[in-house]
């Protein structure tokens, strides 16, 4: 464990720094700033990140990460790092299944959100989440305050931020999320870890497949309504987050666009009332919510008296993506990659 003197430096140092920084916008690209000249391809530190309202200070590349959902998790597996992995948490499908070895060495703290115990008991000194909710003291993991008090750096994606303000904390989205603030994640990761150049490799591969499976997609305006989870009280995507930016990537309207969550707590009858062409449904395999698994996703709709009556359910125009694939993470190519499968075997299905 790190001594008390050096988390009083770093308490002491955060404290000195200024903190009320401009927001980042969800799709800006804010430069990594370093108070010195990085040596060839390396970073410099210490290294400064405006992150989210708040300004980050690495004094060196860290070695003890602990990551709060899949999505940063997969980012950080990605670039190399499951050496660095000391606990994940948070998990709603599993991993990619080309990270599956690299993931079997990596620790679960939690498949849903841990305690802070947990996540103190990893001793880490870099904590990185997709999802400012986990920030919290009350109904959260841990607030990024408490973390700096015990000399652990937090980071937060730019995917859930605007303004400054975490979106999923509190705040609201007023411009549609772009895959702009998913890239500015990765490469702001990778120079916290000085392993640059993997951060742009990975950025080209996700750039490449992402033109490759927009190719003859246009869905031509149909509408669409985006289902993660929940029987009861469905959580249906709103019109700014990473699902709606799938529907826009590919030609198609989010019937749920008025709405400025990423995800709203709807009831059915809103939902067949606006009478989507295209049901996109989530296929979880955490087993959280009654209806997280596709086929249970499919009977409810198809059994259920007001539901069955939608015509994309009578047509079974559904196209099943992970839960993974729907939130703003690496994975919106493998969405981006099944619609387009999608798209060339649905015959007349919105046509």
């Amino acid at each position: 464990m790190r001594t008390i003197q050096t988390r009083l430096a770093l308490l002491s140092l955060a404290v000195v720094s200024a903190l009320a920084l401009s927001g980042c916008g969800a799709s800006e690209v804010i430069e990594v700033a370093a108070p010195a000249a990085e040596s060839a391809g390396g970073t410099a530190y210490p290294l400064t990140v405006d992150n989210c309202g708040r300004e980050v200070i690495i004094e060196s590349a860290p070695q003890r990460v602990a990551t709060l959902d899949q999505n940063s998790t997969e980012i950080l597996l990605s670039l190399g790092l499951e050496d660095r992995i000391v606990g994940t948490a948070s998990w709603t499908d599993p991993v990619l299944p080309s990270l599956a070895a690299v993931n079997e060495q990596v620790p679960r703290l939690a498949d849903n959100a841990p305690t802070y115990e947990v996540l103190l008991g990893a001793d880490p000194d870099f904590v990185t989440a997709s999802f400012g909710r986990h920030y919290k003291d009350e109904g959260g993991v841990v607030s990024r305050d408490r973390l700096a008090e015990t000399g652990i750096v937090s980071y937060l994606s730019p995917t859930d931020c605007e303004g400054g303000v975490s979106i999923n904390g509190g705040g609201a989205r007023t411009e549609q999320l772009s895959v702009d603030a998913l890239y500015q994640e990765i490469r702001e990761l990778a120079t916290i870890f000085d392993v640059q150049d993997r951060g742009e490799e990975l950025v080209a591969d996700l750039e490449g497949r992402t033109e490759t499976a927009l190719e003859g997609v246009d869905l031509g305006g149909a509408t669409v309504a985006f289902w993660f989870a929940d029987t009861k009280t469905p959580y249906m995507a709103g019109g700014f987050g990473s699902a709606s930016m799938l529907a826009s990537m590919t030609g198609m309207e989010n019937a749920f666009a008025d709405e400025d969550d990423d995800w709203v707590a709807s009831g059915w009858e809103s939902a067949v009332d606006r009478s989507p062409q295209i049901l996109v449904l989530g296929d979880l395999q955490r087993d959280r919510f009654p209806g997280d698994r596709l086929d249970d996703k499919i009977d409810f709709l198809k059994s259920d008296p007001l539901t069955s009556t939608m015509s994309a359910v009578q047509d079974e125009c559904f196209i099943a993506l992970h839960g993974a694939e729907m939130n703003p993470s690496i994975r919106y190519v493998d969405g981006l990659e099944k619609i387009q499968k999608w798209v060339q075997s649905a015959g007349d299905c919105v046509r």
